[in-house]
């Protein structure tokens, strides 16, 4: 049995997460004081009460699903005698969900990972001003498909791939015109689905190269250590184990694509047969069971998951 751990990206926030594990485990409250005490902010308390517009705010959503997911970390740790240089052979993430899991290798410090977050959400959010820009799903097409729809349709504009999803499931971002163009164009080329995201910023694109500069400047500030076990890099979909190259790629993700879907066949391919999601939401679960049916995958965010880890 080859385990690989990953954890979940924007989206998957939910007022209540975190909260019964904070009730249930020493090892969780820990996590939820360290990251309020980096950030000064009763981030904790947002999690488990809401309101849900603040939660999503990418300021807040961002440090606040690491919280949740290095909490479930912690508890397998304390209470399953889990060892991820022992038990697992890869950490992945989804965009933001790769600082998770480069905290969770040891790379990063909890405190450092919240706060590089913070700043991530905060640049992300003011690199566009609203209404600029779009996301959309397109359900259906293949990467290569995806891509020549972006290309068409962004007539000198931004419109590109920035979530290679695996499944049929391909996310583009850009300029909101060019990215209604491309869903318009979708229809004619086989798409099963177009669907504008509700969200507050175009990630993953040429847009967010402000944002991309701001982490730049952050990253470099920090101090990271070599990653317990290789940490799967969304821009590459490869393994990294150097500080520096992780450095580079973080700063690459936020306006390159995330390759969530070839990350996960190449764990697969690597041996990996079982994979655990980590923290709030199922959404990597149901991709990784798509992307690579042979593997088992489950998610572990509640007590009661912690329990049935095996």
């Amino acid at each position: 049995m080859t385990r690989a751990f990953i954890f979940p990206g924007q989206g998957s926030q939910a007022v209540g997460m975190g909260k019964a594990l904070f009730e249930t485990h020493p090892a969780a409250r820990a996590v939820f004081a360290e990251v309020d005490e980096a950030l000064g902010q009763d981030l904790s308390r947002l999690m488990f009460e809401g309101p849900v517009e603040e939660l999503t705010l990418t300021a807040n959503a961002q440090p606040a699903l690491m919280a949740a997911s290095l909490a479930v970390l912690r508890v397998l740790q304390a209470e399953r005698g889990l060892d991820l240089a022992r038990d697992a052979t890869f950490v992945a993430g989804h965009s933001l969900g790769e600082y998770s899991a480069l905290a969770a290798a040891g790379t990063l410090s909890i405190a450092d990972t919240a706060r590089l977050l913070r700043i991530r959400g905060e640049a992300m959010q003011r690199a566009v001003a609203p209404g600029i820009g779009a996301m959309a799903a397109l359900i259906g097409p293949d990467l290569a498909t995806a891509r020549a729809i972006a290309e068409e349709a962004a007539e000198g504009l931004v419109c590109g791939v920035a979530n290679d999803n695996g499944a049929g499931q391909v996310v583009l971002s850009g300029h909101r015109e060019a990215v209604e163009r491309a869903m318009t164009l979708a229809q004619t080329r086989g798409v099963r689905r177009a669907v504008l995201l509700n969200v507050s910023a175009p990630f993953h694109c040429a847009l967010m190269a402000p944002a991309a500069e701001a982490m730049h400047k952050a990253l470099a500030a920090v101090t990271m250590h070599a990653p317990a076990i290789p940490v799967y890099a969304n821009v590459t979909a490869s393994p990294l184990t150097d500080p520096e190259a992780i450095r580079e790629a973080l700063v690459a993700q936020v306006t390159g694509t995330v390759r969530w879907s070839e990350s996960v066949a190449a764990m697969a391919e690597a041996g990996v047969d079982r994979f655990h999601e980590l923290g709030a939401g199922k959404v990597l679960t149901g991709l990784v069971k798509r992307i690579a049916p042979s593997a088992t995958a489950t998610a572990i965010g509640t007590p009661d998951d912690v329990a049935a880890y095996a």
